[in-house]
């Protein structure tokens, strides 16, 4: 049997570190980002049939895009061999990675609780943000009610805030990725909380 055939199949994985670095077989889809920075736009939406590779293709974005991006994830892969849009833009922005999924609550207030933890969740992952010298005291407080994300307000607005404060930090503009984004509609429809559902996602994404 060819060494070929006896590569892993990276079944029910979506995260691209993970199929690069433990030798799961993957099918290179990096000239998105080449076709994204040449076809550049505000806001880019990706409608694929499910089972695509849209959650996979999220990850190689962030894992291209983030600061402190590891460079030998994408060794090998077409993306490599655009050496300018490496340079420029490898490793080079903070970058708001969120899910959707997992908001499939059978009441608002349950839902919204979901959506709570996934954004609180994020936000804990740039603890740095809590010593930043660039960032004033009124800031840091800021920072810290995302961290504790007990109001309804703080959840509508807590990507638009977590974006300024990075962007005070590192001194370039956040790209956002936020994938399953239908998911907590499509559940608040079906159990008859869309329009407020609709209310707290259209404020934080808007």
């Amino acid at each position: 049997m060819s060494a070929e055939l006896k590569i892993k199949l990276p079944v029910g994985i979506e995260s691209f570190e993970e199929i690069r670095t433990e030798g799961f077989y993957y099918i290179d889809k990096t000239n998105l980002i080449r076709d994204l920075l040449e076809g550049w736009g505000k806001v880019n939406l990706f409608t694929r049939p499910r089972r695509f590779g849209k959650s996979l293709n999220m990850s190689m974005l962030k894992s291209f895009f983030e600061t402190g991006a590891k460079k030998e994830l994408f060794v090998g892969l077409a993306i490599s061999g655009e050496h300018a849009l490496c340079e420029r833009y490898m490793g080079k922005f903070p970058v708001i990675s969120v899910t959707f999924k997992g908001i499939v609550g059978a009441d608002f207030q349950t839902a919204k609780g979901m959506l709570r933890y996934e954004l609180k969740r994020e936000a804990e992952r740039y603890q740095l943000l809590a010593d930043s010298d660039r960032l004033t005291e009124t800031d840091k407080r800021n920072y810290f009610e995302l961290l504790r994300m007990e109001t309804q307000e703080t959840v509508m607005v807590s990507l638009a805030l977590l974006s300024r404060l990075l962007y005070k930090h590192f001194g370039k503009k956040t790209l956002i990725l936020i994938d399953e984004y239908d998911v907590p509609l499509a559940k608040a429809q079906q159990s008859g909380y869309y329009e407020e559902m609709a209310s707290l996602i259209r404020r934080n994404t808007g």
